[in-house]
């Protein structure tokens, strides 16, 4: 009669593979500032693209066109470190980064908040649903809403801000040409769009490279 493994056998088995622990550690943290960093180079070429092809649209699809190129950054941090805190951080450095690049004050509060809810959906699944991943990485793309929603929202305070950094009324104008609720659903409608082809091509390129490459 063969005995059943004992705790202490299946420990030893495991041995040769430690489990993660589920805080965030100093690896960890460098890994979230690479991947920060890469995310921040694709709201660069993001902005390019929206200045050089939407015209006086430009910052309103912003965060439309960084959802759309973005997904693989997102999908490989989700899949390298699966624990909570990552996107959230992830999210505050980039929103850290407008705000030193003189973006609306207020505007980081976005930089928080969605990066927040966004990576407790993926908590929810893991960081192993595909679904809800998903679902995480369009709610993550809002978060770059923060600098465009003062436009609708605090057009006052934004103007003032304005003043404060010593640009002038035509300038400040031609930021206001297009602001309107009709531009505002489009943008909104827009992030949402493109944020699910994103994702959808992220977790695409997961599966045919970065899986059997052995990278994640």
């Amino acid at each position: 009669m063969t005995a059943s493994n004992s705790p202490a056998d299946n420990t030893n088995q495991n041995s040769g593979k430690p489990a993660k622990s589920g805080k965030l550690e100093v690896a960890d943290l460098i890994t979230i500032g690479v991947f920060a960093a890469l995310y921040f180079v694709m709201v660069c070429v993001a902005t390019l693209v929206s200045t050089l092809f939407t015209g006086g649209f430009g910052s309103i699809f912003l965060p439309a066109i960084a959802a759309l190129i973005s997904g693989c950054v997102y999908m490989l941090l989700a899949a390298r470190l699966g624990k909570f805190g990552g996107i959230t951080v992830m999210g505050v450095v980039i929103g850290l980064f407008l705000f030193i690049s003189g973006h609306f004050v207020l505007s980081f509060i976005a930089s928080i908040v969605f990066p927040v809810v966004a990576d407790l959906i993926a908590k929810a699944g893991k960081y192993k649903s595909k679904a809800l991943l998903l679902v995480s990485y369009v709610v993550f793309s809002y978060g770059l809403t923060g600098p465009i929603l003062p436009l609708w929202f605090m057009k006052d305070a934004y103007i003032a801000s304005l003043q404060a950094r010593g640009k002038d009324a035509a300038y400040i104008d031609g930021v206001f040409a297009n602001i309107n609720t009709g531009t505002f659903f489009v943008s909104m409608a827009a992030i949402l769009v493109c944020a699910i082809i994103g994702g959808w091509f992220g977790q695409k390129m997961m599966k045919k490279h970065f899986i059997k490459a052995g990278i994640v």
